[in-house]
């Protein structure tokens, strides 16, 4: 993809020449530092992306072939492996060694770490002279690079002309992450639902700005990957772009990657019979099985009607011995996702202004084939403005997202202990 796109946009020319380390590549914050060392190459040092993990909030996940996508600090950076070029939004950086990807694991050029993450990334920071990465709680970006650039004697690069230089350097982060709290690498798989022709839900209905569903779904779903990074978690995205994944293939999606969790991101609308729709606010999270009651229904037919948009060959959903053995599958992990689920509302109760709508269970057709403990996550009413303003707002996602991700690995370090005291019947692809 990043081939065909390479004529369509300007490249940004980005310095290939890093300087030659000396020694490994050190990562620190106000807390915490970390060593990481380099593969050396013929055309230029590599770094394992991952491994920058947990001092940068960092998500590296894998898109298909030979495609990657970096997520860091909510801002995604596309790589390819063998190509020359990294992509971010509608920029195209030329970079000089190109991405590897050994057994299993993506590689990155220094220059992706030294020059191109410290653009995307505000609160991070490049010392060529101490040869070390720094992240800041702030977004005093020239300062920083100032205070970073200075060496020890009277030489200091200053800020781009036009810009005040300031002496006052921002704090570094001393944000806690939980990378340690879990026994074993965990994978959850985040699904932005929606997407390409499925917009998803248009809103709000009284007027404001115009939301899209699949839209919103995206943005948070990144966040949501991003703050799971921070925790220590792996992820996978069902997408990262404005394209159509199949509601089966989701759940495939998981079940390839042998996720531990799947978690697929909403935007709710309300019923247009209702007394006042536009009114209609909250939360509420679904789990997998029979809808119990009328709002469930609704919702379970709304976020089903994306299959009018597939095309291509489908799941044998007649054959009974595959519905027989995708019935165990789901059984085994339905109480797990509602733990899960009831977890997920009890944390986003904490940052929502909505009321909690609590856990529900539907029918939905993106949690039918992932055989893992499953929800889907609605997360406020896009019909009511301001709900879509709410969730429309970055610093609002950041929270929900942090929300979401709090509860999953509350969850999971509940598995992890349930499965050392031998009191877990299913939920997990990774048992201990």
């Amino acid at each position: 993809m990043i081939t065909a796109l390479i004529a369509a946009f300007q490249l940004a020319a980005v310095s290939p020449q890093v300087a030659s380390p000396a020694g490994p590549l050190v990562v620190k914050d106000a807390s915490r530092s970390t060593s990481i060392a380099l593969v050396a190459t013929p055309a230029g040092p590599l770094v394992r992306a991952d491994q920058l993990r947990p001092i940068v909030p960092i998500t590296v996940s894998h898109l298909t072939a030979n495609r990657w996508m970096l997520i860091v600090n909510g801002v995604g950076i596309e790589v390819e492996e063998g190509l020359h070029f990294a992509k971010v939004g509608d920029q195209t950086y030329q970079i000089a060694v190109a991405p590897e990807v050994r057994k299993g694991a993506l590689y990155v050029p220094l220059q992706l770490v030294a020059e191109i993450i410290p653009r995307v990334a505000t609160n991070l920071v490049w010392d060529p002279e101490r040869f070390e990465l720094r992240a800041f709680s702030s977004v005093q970006k020239f300062a920083d690079r100032d205070a970073a650039a200075a060496p020890r004697s009277s030489r200091r690069s200053g800020p781009p002309s036009g810009e005040p230089r300031t002496e006052r350097v921002a704090s570094p982060t001393v944000r806690a992450t939980a990378s340690g709290q879990l026994r074993s690498r965990r994978l959850v798989v985040v699904d932005a639902g929606h997407g390409g022709p499925d917009g998803g839900m248009h809103g709000p209905i009284h007027g404001g700005p115009s939301v899209l569903e699949k839209t919103i779904t995206l943005n948070v779903a990144k966040r949501v990957g991003a703050a799971l990074g921070e925790r220590g978690i792996d992820v996978k995205y069902t997408r990262t772009n404005d394209t159509l994944i199949a509601l089966s293939d989701r759940g495939r999606i998981a079940n390839d990657a042998h996720a531990d969790l799947f978690v697929s991101i909403h935007v709710n609308a309300a019923n247009p019979s209702w007394k006042d729709p536009g009114g209609a606010r909250g939360f509420e999270t679904y789990f997998l099985a029979e809808a119990k009651t009328e709002d469930a229904r609704r919702v379970e037919q709304m976020e089903n009607e994306v299959v009018k948009f597939e095309s291509g060959p489908s799941a044998k959903s007649g054959d009974p011995l595959n519905f027989i053995i995708n019935d165990m599958a789901q059984n085994e992990h339905l109480r797990e996702a509602n733990e899960l689920a009831e977890l997920i509302q009890r944390r986003m109760g904490e940052v929502h202004p909505g009321p909690s709508r609590g856990v529900k269970q539907a029918g939905f057709r993106v949690l039918v084939t992932a055989f893992m403990p499953a929800v889907l996550v609605e997360i406020g009413f896009g019909s009511n403005p301001a709900e879509a303003a709410y969730m429309t707002s970055p610093a609002k996602m950041d929270e929900l997202a942090a929300a979401i991700s709090d509860a999953v690995l509350e969850y999971l370090k509940g598995y992890e202990r349930r499965v050392a005291s031998g009191g877990a019947s299913g939920g997990g692809n990774a048992p201990e």
